[in-house]
């Protein structure tokens, strides 16, 4: 797909608009998580409380649509993480604000629902990625400078744990529920990236960091693999005989 550009300075809305606007771009949003990028335009009208006009007159077309939700949903994950930074003073009390808001605004769950659908190299989406890389480095980097998030803890880890947290259960959870497990799912990981954990188990598998993850979830990238470890992932070429078990304690038991 080539690369959209940004037709300019975008021009101020009237309150109303900027409602509607609000409004159409999470209501798209949640279908593109429950039914993918083919999620009628019709129906996310609807969900928004507004007429398919008011759609078009916003977004012209599909492909604008989605560009648009990515935008806004890289945009206010780097809101969320800045805003944590200077409203929380304890660092580790910003990182945990932030792991809940994003998982409020559901940009994990968004954006593996419409990868190949928006251009990576928009430059506008690529500052808005970038800008969200930073400020969620720098809460990570002052958490753990205070002593009070685990040295062994990445940002890339940070990023995989709000990923999993996002995602949509299987089955028939009504969304309320699934947010609300959420929450408090991450409640009782949290605990597990203080400093003052418990008895810490050793963390076994790759340390990513936020850059690393670049590497993955990239458009030509295949459907998931049963053996990847991180969305896009692409699959172990090892066979099964030679890759490795993974063991409570974190540590791999090669097979043989």
């Amino acid at each position: 797909m080539p690369p959209m550009q940004d037709g300019g300075a975008r021009q101020p809305l009237r309150a109303d608009a900027r409602d509607n606007r609000r409004r159409l771009l999470e209501a798209a949003r949640d279908m593109y998580i429950e039914r993918g990028p083919g999620a009628p335009l019709e129906e996310i009208a609807r969900r928004a409380g507004t007429g398919i006009a008011t759609l078009y007159r916003r977004f012209p077309d599909r492909a604008v649509l989605i560009r648009e939700v990515v935008l806004d949903a890289l945009q206010r994950t780097a809101d969320e993480a800045r805003q944590a930074a200077t409203a929380e003073p304890d660092p580790f009390a910003a990182l945990a604000w932030y792991i809940h808001r994003a998982i409020d605004v559901r940009t994990a769950a968004v954006l593996p629902a419409l990868l190949g659908e928006f251009p990576f190299d928009d430059e506008e989406i690529s500052r808005a990625r970038q800008a969200g890389r930073a400020a969620v480095q720098a809460l990570v980097d002052a958490a753990r400078q205070a002593g009070t998030l685990r040295p062994d803890v990445t940002s890339g880890d940070i990023g995989l744990l709000i990923v999993r947290l996002s995602r949509p259960l299987p089955g028939g959870f009504p969304a309320d529920v699934q947010h609300r497990l959420g929450h408090r799912h991450l409640n009782l990981v949290i605990d597990g990236l203080r400093a003052t954990a418990r008895q810490p188990a050793e963390l076994g598998g790759p340390a990513l960091t936020l850059t690393d993850l670049r590497q993955f979830g990239q458009p030509e990238t295949p459907a998931p693999d049963p053996h990847a470890t991180v969305p896009g992932e692409r699959a172990d070429p090892r066979p099964d005989s030679e890759r490795g078990d993974h063991r409570p304690d974190g540590k791999e038991r090669v097979r043989g």
